[in-house]
């Protein structure tokens, strides 16, 4: 008797609240080699290794505190000031593909 076929959904986990998500609730960071910088991947698709984030100010804080960018993508030196303005445009752009519009308070 076959079994009835079930959608697989790709699940990842983020790298600040460490809760699982769907990979369309994500946002995936690289490393990329010719800046030599953490960048937004979204695609999904870039080579290397990524890091998963939920695009929300609690989830992005916490990955910051735990310098968890850095440890995920095996990249020793990363510029915290460079990830926290890459996350806070992520925040952004979520907040406002949802309709919402941030204020400056709430990143």
């Amino acid at each position: 008797m076959a079994r009835p076929l079930s959608a697989h959904v790709p699940e990842r986990t983020c790298i600040g609240c460490r809760g699982r998500s769907t990979k369309s609730g994500l946002v995936r960071l690289v490393w990329d080699r010719t800046e030599l910088s953490v960048a937004v991947d979204p695609s999904g698709t870039a080579q290397g290794r990524g890091a998963w984030v939920h695009p929300d100010p609690h989830c992005c804080d916490l990955a910051m505190r735990r310098r968890a960018v850095g440890r995920a993508l095996r990249v020793p030196d990363v510029d915290g000031e460079q990830v926290a303005s890459l996350l806070a445009s992520v925040q952004s752009k979520a907040a406002v593909s949802e309709g919402h519009h941030a204020s400056p308070g709430q990143l």
